[in-house]
């Protein structure tokens, strides 16, 4: 099989709509503030020469646990989404790893080598599960947990995401992944700026393709991740928890 990477760009998921609505976010949530915690670690992974940022949190070192790659949105940074699952962490004994994505178009293209090189970076400073490696991405982030999905779906045991659907100009992705990595999709049906009908017409898709798909529907809610996270991501975490690589 060849490489995510050298899949041919037609097959590519790089949508100049997905981007155009990763500066609309920018510009209408800005950038979250930094939180900081003597718990989380910053390193720094060499990915095809170039260097990725990512926070790293480690509840336990005695033992190997499964590890959770956490896919921020744009305008958005790290530091949140760790703090948002800083307690299910801890609670379940999970590595995070949330690397700091930069907001550019062709960063799509490298985007499933970094992620397996970012995890495997981070197996340096923590005993992971390597059957029981997970994605959770929201809004621009779950835009590329469906690339991790396809491409690395040998390599990741499932994944969730928060308001993102795929691209209907781009729904061969699908037809790269060797496995049917199971998904979980989480969609507020009063989202402003992602199309509900578009994530229920993914739910279809997926589900007519063979992928194992947990649907949630939040009611009168928005595209704010940070709202929910307290409620869903228990839900994620029983979801993704249950899944391991054959």
């Amino acid at each position: 099989m060849p490489h995510p990477c050298s899949i041919p760009a037609r097959k590519r998921h790089v949508s100049s709509w997905a981007w155009s609505l990763a500066f609309l976010l920018t510009v209408l949530f800005g950038v979250i503030p930094r939180a900081s915690a003597t718990d989380v670690q910053t390193k720094t992974a060499v990915c095809e020469g170039t260097q990725f940022r990512y926070l790293l949190l480690v509840p336990e070192k005695e033992r190997a646990l499964p590890a959770l790659l956490l896919l921020h949105g744009s305008g958005d940074s790290p530091w949140p989404m760790v703090d948002a699952w800083r307690q299910q962490a801890k609670k379940n004994k999970i590595i995070l790893i949330a690397p700091e994505l930069p907001l550019r178009r062709d960063f799509e293209t490298a985007a499933p080598l970094v992620f397996k090189c970012v995890v495997e970076d981070a197996k340096r400073f923590a005993t992971v599960e390597a059957k029981r490696v997970y994605v959770f991405g929201n809004s621009m982030g779950g835009y590329l947990a469906y690339d991790a999905a396809a491409f690395d779906s040998e390599y990741f045991a499932a994944v969730a995401v928060h308001a993102m659907g795929i691209d209907p100009d781009y729904d061969g992705i699908l037809d790269a992944a060797t496995r049917k990595t199971p998904i979980a999709i989480y969609m507020g049906e009063r989202d402003p700026l992602v199309s509900l009908k578009n994530v229920r017409r993914t739910r279809e898709l997926l589900q007519s393709k063979g992928f194992s798909v947990h649907y949630v529907e939040l009611k009168d809610h928005d595209h704010n991740y940070y709202g929910v996270a307290e409620r869903i991501n228990p839900d994620i975490w029983d979801f993704l928890s249950g899944k391991s690589l054959p």
